[in-house]
């Protein structure tokens, strides 16, 4: 299947399941966004250490 076959053939599941105004609406909510998310990712883990992510991983786990 093409990328454009997949394309139409997922759209029109969304039309069948959503009808055309909501369909639309739904493909509306995603964009490319902006920034370098690989540059802004480095910012945020540079400085983490295993260790600390695993308690964050545990921590969170609490709580569910």
């Amino acid at each position: 299947m093409t990328p454009i076959e997949l394309y139409r053939k997922g759209f029109q599941a969304l039309v069948d399941a959503l009808g055309y105004v909501d369909a639309i609406r739904f493909i509306r909510q995603f964009d490319n966004g902006s920034g370098d998310y690989t540059e802004e990712r480095h910012q945020w883990l540079d400085n983490v250490t295993i260790d600390e992510i695993l308690a964050d991983i545990k921590k969170h786990q609490e709580t569910i």
